[in-house]
């Protein structure tokens, strides 16, 4: 399986651009039906289970999820065919399996935080914890309208999407620039990853957008995926929820208030807390 290294949500372009190929639709509808391979787990950082990891994952019952699948699945497609980033973020808030395809870890994950604030005027929709053997990579996640318009028939990216790669990229600047503000916030950060969720599939797999993906997977580090990334972690829930033993540990997300209070308590991180200014 190709594995492109194109962490750029700006520069990694569609959830199924590094794992399968995109099918073509005629519509642009989510192709909610359509099959995908099983779920690879991709590990980063320190891939080694412990004991607490297989006893966790012996004592989940995949036929008693904290999940009402069905429900959360027309929930997505309602705020997807209304164009709503509101409606989905209502969604995702309460429901961290839909993160599933997203994380570069599938077990042993960290918890999911929402609505963190910094500066006087970022926010960022969505942030976890990769505690990579190699340092804290904090993964911050910016999800846009499910059906934004992505270029103009020039091939040129529209405003909004222009817009919403530049509202990514302030966040990286401001960490450059306020180090202390980043520790106070993340505890310690070794690397971020940056992740850029709008679109749909097939907008991503027009001509004019594959062209422009080729040159600016070259530069940023901004992953961009589209709205299919939630369908493919639905279908995993229907298809083999087994794989979804890690998230049931911590079903919905928490909020910013939380998140010091979580770092500090985290054994991992007091290590790295000393050792990363």
């Amino acid at each position: 399986m190709q594995n492109l290294n194109i962490i750029v949500h700006l520069g990694m372009i569609d959830d199924n651009i590094n794992n399968e190929p995109l099918g073509e639709t005629p519509k642009q509808v989510i192709d909610i039906e359509a099959a995908i391979p099983a779920a690879e787990n991709l590990k980063e950082g320190d891939n080694s289970k412990t004991d607490d990891d297989d006893t966790d994952q012996e004592e989940f019952d995949e036929n008693n999820l904290p999940w009402d699948i069905p429900k959360v699945k027309a929930e997505v497609l309602r705020a997807y065919e209304a164009n709503s980033e509101v409606d989905l973020l209502k969604v995702l808030k309460d429901n961290s399996f839909l993160f599933y395809d997203l994380y570069s870890r599938k077990w042993g994950i960290q918890p999911i935080f929402r609505e963190l604030n910094f500066g006087t005027e970022f926010k960022c929709d969505f942030a976890w914890l990769n505690d990579n053997s190699s340092g804290p990579e904090w993964v911050l996640v910016e999800i846009e309208a499910p059906k934004m318009s992505l270029f103009k028939t020039t091939g040129k990216p529209t405003v909004k999407l222009h817009d919403a790669i530049e509202q990514v990229h302030t966040w990286e600047q401001y960490f450059e620039e306020n180090k202390g503000e980043k520790k106070r916030i993340f505890g310690a950060v070794a690397q971020f990853r940056y992740i850029l969720v709008t679109g749909s599939k097939e907008d991503w797999e027009t001509e004019h957008a594959s062209l422009w993906r080729i040159q600016h997977g070259k530069r940023s580090k901004i992953e961009i995926r589209s709205m299919q990334t939630f369908i493919n972690s639905i279908k995993v829930a229907e298809e083999d929820p087994g794989e979804l033993w890690s998230f049931a540990k911590h079903p919905a997300t928490r909020s910013h208030g939380e998140l010091q209070e979580y770092w500090k308590n985290y054994n991992y991180m007091e290590r790295w807390r000393k050792m990363i200014d």
